[in-house]
């Protein structure tokens, strides 16, 4: 059958007569779908995808040495691919890496995957978390093994504090702390040392010409991240443990702050010393910092800062809040008993105050008198 739409009429006299339209491509229109391809949860699987360490960040670009190589070996650059979602890549990451993997200048390579996270060191700008600030979680590095909590014994002077609020980040995060005492040709470590005598903290003493043996044999095969105050002595450090890093070394100022030297977070493979093999580590250099918001922290995980508290928690009411203004918390007479030192307690209940947003999260001024006082 013919339809009207295909046949065109021509008369002859009284003949009618029909003929077939010919179609061509002009006459085809085509309604394009929202997709040519069908939406699928499959991803590729990258079995050819190749390890890497994250070793800096900087908008959008990853800098990365691919496991095994040697101090020697193309630093890779890569992006992040698209079917990561907003899973974030920070310093430290483990990653799986596709495409150019040469380090050959102009070579960039994709970050496929993220391997599982051994631990992830947080800190929030404040602890304020009625401020859009104080909610903003930071991850400074991932899969570190130690915190090198960075302070000097003078010029300015230690801010107790401050290592509290380091120490409560590293237990939180199953990381294990070093403190490392700069400047120790200036003052003494007596007052910051009988300040942790209940944690049987490690430490180790720095001076200008002191030998780094000790501290480069604690730094051996781990992941360590470096933080402290500006002006502490952090990247003069860094540079003396590995020369080739050139990292900025600013001044401290009269009043006794430091300046801002280190910019970004950056991980710095640590040199072999003579006789020395395997795994030298690393170390993560962050910038100085003023505060170290523990906003994240819950208040229960504060106390993992405070270890020489824990015990006498067991004979507090339950849901004790532990503050000063709680007849009943335990933690008064403990303290009152010699069992540990009431700046302690002080230094714990203003990490609660600071953490519910009733005080300065940063630490108040120092006498100059005493190095501790007001810690």
């Amino acid at each position: 059958m013919v339809g009207d739409g295909d046949r065109q009429e021509l008369r002859a006299g009284d003949v009618l007569a029909t003929k077939r339209r010919e179609y061509d491509e002009d006459d085809v229109r085509v309604r394009p779908g929202r997709s040519s391809r069908p939406r699928t949860r499959t991803r590729p699987r990258h079995a050819d995808a190749v390890e890497g360490f994250v070793i800096a960040v900087d908008r959008g670009r990853y800098t990365c040495v691919l496991s095994g190589a040697g101090p020697d070996a193309p630093l890779v650059t890569a992006m992040r691919a698209r079917e990561l979602g907003r899973k974030s890549v920070v310093v430290g990451d483990r990653v799986g890496l596709v495409g150019d993997t040469s380090g050959a200048p102009g070579a960039l390579a994709r970050i496929v995957r993220i391997a599982e996270r051994t631990s992830v060191l947080r800190r929030t700008a404040d602890d304020d978390e009625t401020t859009a600030e104080g909610r903003l979680e930071r991850v400074v590095v991932a899969n570190a093994d130690q915190l090198v909590i960075v302070s000097a014994l003078a010029d300015p002077p230690p801010r107790t504090g401050f290592i509290d609020r380091c120490l409560v980040a590293a237990y939180d995060a199953g990381i294990e702390p070093l403190l490392c005492l700069t400047k120790a040709d200036l003052a003494g470590p007596e007052a910051v040392l009988g300040y942790y005598t209940e944690l049987e903290l490690p430490y180790v003493l720095i001076r200008p010409d002191s030998d780094l043996a000790a501290l480069r044999a604690l730094l051996a095969g781990r992941v360590s991240v470096m933080v402290g105050h500006s002006g502490v002595g952090k990247s003069t450090l860094v540079n003396r443990l590995v020369p080739e890093a050139e990292r900025a070394v600013g001044t401290v100022s009269a009043i006794g702050r430091g300046r801002h030297t280190s910019t970004s977070a950056v991980a710095l493979r640590l040199p072999a010393g003579p006789g020395a093999g395997g795994d030298t580590g690393w170390i993560v250099d962050t910038p100085g910092v003023r505060s170290f918001g523990l906003a994240h922290v819950s208040a229960e995980s504060l106390l993992h800062g405070f270890p020489d508290l824990v015990e006498a928690t067991v004979d507090c009411p339950a849901n004790c809040p532990h503050t000063a203004d709680e007849p009943d918390c335990a933690l008064d007479a403990w303290v009152a008993a010699g069992k540990a030192d009431p700046r302690r307690l002080a230094s714990y209940r203003r990490l609660l105050a600071s953490r519910s947003g009733e005080g300065d999260p940063r630490e108040p001024e120092r006498n100059p008198g005493d190095p501790l006082a007001g810690s």
